[in-house]
């Protein structure tokens, strides 16, 4: 278990006896730093969280904001870290599950997912094999239930040997008058459990997501769930012909803690207390234990909250949909929370106490001094396209998908989630992080990530709506990590409110890390947009031969949000004119980097003149233009040729070929050696 002395402690206070074993084990969960967030509460009250769209916040299953014309969109995003270091397949697989089951609780459709992925070195064995088995789980599930994989990351540093980090993200949308929110409300209401049986698969994976890697990882294995894509296909459906009909009171999906977390959860916003009889829930294992069944985080699993008027048509739905629907319990007005076994009352406690977990405000170290930035490596060796991984993806589904996989942004068609009409508008999407930036400084590095975020948006052309945050951080316990975590909310922060930019969810993953050694802070930030008129497909970042190379935007010695706005704002005017033949924003691995991905992309060659190439300051775009078209920024040079030439302070020099072939093979040649455990 994760709880530590004084938490039993306050357990035995709230109780006023000692607990029992299914007590002890559900305060376990939902005590648990992956349930409670009780060491980055305190630190996430900071961020900006309203906005004029802003419909839903941080708290429920998905942050929803309204994009006009009837129609909301719910955004989410989660880690599933831990799973899947023990089993990549399944932890991957799982959490693409878990974070599709987070957007249609709030009654929205699925429409995009997108996976910023991070692993070790891939001359390490483990690594290749790890990628493999996410890549693999994400596709699998993804593509089996229906939901399309338009983008994300794939980055691979030693930081990441042991634990690496699988965030999924999830757009979904509804329209907004079938909004619902989790809570158990309603004297005499059913609580009614959808979809799959409960089996010993996920016990204690809360607890485990909350504790360091070690030397009995393989103990863990089976914390980690097994997920059923076709069963949550119908779970899906089921679910929103339900809301559709206005059938449900409140819905919750099941995913860390199980029954306990869905069942708290909802008891604790709706504070009228409910009854739950755990010998009504399905099993598919004998034997099981009360508390086993209360934690299990077995999959594709809802719960319902209903009238007793409308229990025959729920249960009707979810026939239709061939999906098994049960009693398990009821509002009762007690304000309790109570598990019954039969006629045996086996817990009982008041119905907030699992989600009033303590919340520490743990020490926090002086921030350091920013750490110099670490050399650039050879061009050539940061070269690398992530077409092995997207190609596994089925990214048309819907056949909304306008910029998928290998844009700088995702774009969608924004088409009406119940009669499918066409509004001519589009969102955009994007995922980034940058460990590197944030080892250096985590507050400026945060902040940069978001500017990165915003400029991938204006290179489709998109402004941005809302974001969500997936906190990817060490032990807390160690001043140090929570400095980082601290300073990094705060640049996101800081950022944010520049841009007049709502964080509308997010997720807190702690103690990443394997033998005492954390990972470098990884932010990942995911940014939805708005296109307000979708005329033409975005340029992409691509070269066009005999057109010219512009940069757009300054080397900033000091980061200037006001300066990252404007370039943003003249970008997006740009794309959305139609100027442009290639649009790329300047990132990792600075110009030289960037430029080479548009050279590779459009298999042309250039020659340039830029100082400091490598320099990676925020707040540059580089666009692709056609002679005699004027556009505001510095022209560095011509694209054309078969060379790629950069002149200046730091040169390069190499063949199309080599840049080509470099960003092409690196990712596929690493994969197919041997892949082994």
């Amino acid at each position: 278990m994760a709880l530590t002395d004084s938490e039993v402690d306050d357990i035995r206070r709230i109780l006023g006896r000692e607990p029992n074993r299914l007590e002890l084990a559900m305060f376990d969960v939902m005590w648990s730093e992956h349930c409670s967030y009780k060491s980055s509460k305190v630190h996430l009250r900071r961020l900006p969280t309203t906005g004029e769209h802003v419909l839903v916040g941080p708290g429920e299953g998905a942050g929803v904001v309204d994009v006009g014309d009837g129609i909301a969109a719910a955004i989410r995003i989660e880690s599933h870290n831990h799973p899947s270091a023990i089993e990549p397949y399944q932890g991957a697989a799982t959490g693409a599950g878990g974070i599709l089951r987070d957007i249609f609780s709030v009654g929205a459709r699925p429409i995009a997912l997108m996976d910023p992925l991070r692993v070790g070195s891939l001359d390490v064995p483990r690594n290749r094999w790890l990628l493999e088995g996410i890549v693999s789980g994400i596709s699998g599930y993804g593509n089996s239930v229906g939901v399309p994989t338009v983008g994300g990351e794939v980055v691979c540093d030693a930081t990441y040997n042991e634990n690496p980090l699988v965030n999924v993200l999830c757009l979904g949308l509804l329209p907004t008058d079938r909004l619902v929110l989790a809570t158990a409300t309603g004297l005499g209401n059913l609580v009614v459990l959808m979809g799959s049986s409960t089996g010993r698969d996920g016990i204690g994976g809360a607890s485990m997501a909350s504790e360091e890697f070690g030397d009995d990882d393989e103990s863990k294995r089976p914390a980690v769930q097994v997920g059923d894509p076709f069963e949550e296909k119908r779970l899906i459906e089921a679910c929103l012909t339900l809301l559709d009909a206005g059938l449900a009171v409140g819905v919750q999906d099941l995913g860390a803690a199980g029954i306990t977390g869905a069942t708290s959860e909802t008891a604790g916003k709706g504070g009228e207390g409910v009854d739950i009889d755990v010998s009504k829930v399905p099993r598919r294992e004998p034997g099981m234990q009360p508390w086993e069944v209360m934690i299990s985080e077995s999959q594709e699993r809802m719960l319902a909250v209903v009238t007793p008027d409308n229990l025959d048509e729920v249960l009707a739905v979810c026939a239709r949909w061939e999906v098994n629907a049960t009693v398990i319990g009821h509002v009762t007005g007690t304000g309790r929370y109570r598990i019954f076994d039969g006629d045996e009352l086996v817990a009982d406690f008041p119905a907030t106490a699992l989600s009033d977990a303590p919340v520490y405000e743990r020490p926090v170290a002086e921030r350091p001094a920013p750490k110099p930035p670490r050399p650039p490596r050879p061009l050539l060796d940061q070269l690398m396209d992530t077409t092995w991984v997207s190609s596994q993806y089925d990214s048309q589904l819907f056949l909304n998908t306008v910029a998928g996989p290998g844009n700088d942004a995702a774009v969608l068609r924004l088409k009406h989630p119940t009669t499918g009409a066409d509004t001519g508008r589009a969102l955009a999407l994007t995922t980034d992080g940058n460990h590197e930036w944030c080892a250096e400084d985590a507050f400026t590095g945060t902040a940069r990530v978001v500017c990165e975020s915003v400029l991938n948006l204006a290179c489709v052309g998109a402004r941005p709506l809302a974001l969500v945050n997936c906190l990817n951080f060490g032990n807390p316990e160690r001043p140090e990590i929570m400095r980082q975590l601290s300073d990094s909310i705060d640049g996101m922060g800081e950022a944010c409110r520049a841009f007049g930019i709502p964080v509308v969810g997010g997720n807190v993953s702690l103690y990443n890390g394997s033998g005492g050694q954390d990972i470098d802070p990884t932010p990942v930030i995911g940014l939805l947009g708005m296109i307000d008129a979708l005329d033409r497909r975005p340029p992409g970042a691509q070269l066009v031969d005999g057109h010219r190379i512009v940069v757009i935007g300054d080397l900033q010695p000091e980061l200037d949000l006001g300066a990252v706005s404007a370039v943003a704002g003249t970008v997006r005017d740009l794309v959305n004119a139609g100027v442009l033949s290639g649009v790329h924003d300047v990132a990792d691995g600075g110009l030289a980097k960037a430029l080479a991905e548009m050279a590779s992309t459009g298999n042309v060659g250039a020659r340039v003149r830029y100082d400091a190439a490598f320099d990676e300051s925020a707040g540059r775009v580089i666009v692709c233009v056609l002679p005699g078209v004027d556009v505001p920024g510095t022209e560095i040079g011509v694209a054309g040729g078969d060379r790629f030439v950069i002149e200046g302070t730091d040169p390069v020099d190499h063949t199309l070929e080599e840049i080509v072939r470099a960003h092409r093979d690196t990712l596929p040649n690493a994969m197919h050696t041997a892949v082994t455990h």
